[in-house]
């Protein structure tokens, strides 16, 4: 009786830190997809501002010009990565109370990755707002 109740928990455990990991590999995947959704908004604002550098300066401002653009990606990309942020430690705050006995549970590199590009991203977005 004791070993199959041992068998039980290991087996609990061991699908506690499969699904933990697959939370973690789920917001690694939103951290390339808005990292990449960043990069792109601040690159194409980069580039267009490096062809303008030659022109005279012009007065139409475009609706949706390439600065309209990049603050657009850049505002999904950081948008897309705070919701994955908070969905996250919703999910694992919910595993973390429902199997409190299999803990202590360790910190997540991921959330931290997560955090930083985040910062960086909102970095980023403060820059071509004030058309740095």
């Amino acid at each position: 009786m004791e070993s199959l109740r041992t068998k039980r928990d290991d087996s609990t455990s061991l699908a506690l830190s499969r699904t933990m990991l697959a939370h973690d590999r789920t917001l690694m995947a939103w951290v390339r997809t808005s990292t990449s959704l960043i990069s792109f908004g601040f690159t194409i604002y980069k580039f267009f501002q490096y062809l303008r550098e030659d022109r005279p300066p012009q007065d139409v401002e475009r609706l949706l010009g390439p600065r309209g653009v990049a603050l657009v990606m850049i505002g999904i990309g950081v948008g897309a990565l705070v919701l994955a942020t908070i969905d996250y430690r919703q999910q694992l705050g919910a595993l973390r109370e429902r199997y409190s006995a299999y803990g202590p549970f360790r910190g997540s590199i991921a959330l931290a990755v997560a955090s930083t590009i985040a910062g960086l991203g909102i970095v980023g977005f403060v820059l071509v707002l004030l058309r740095q």
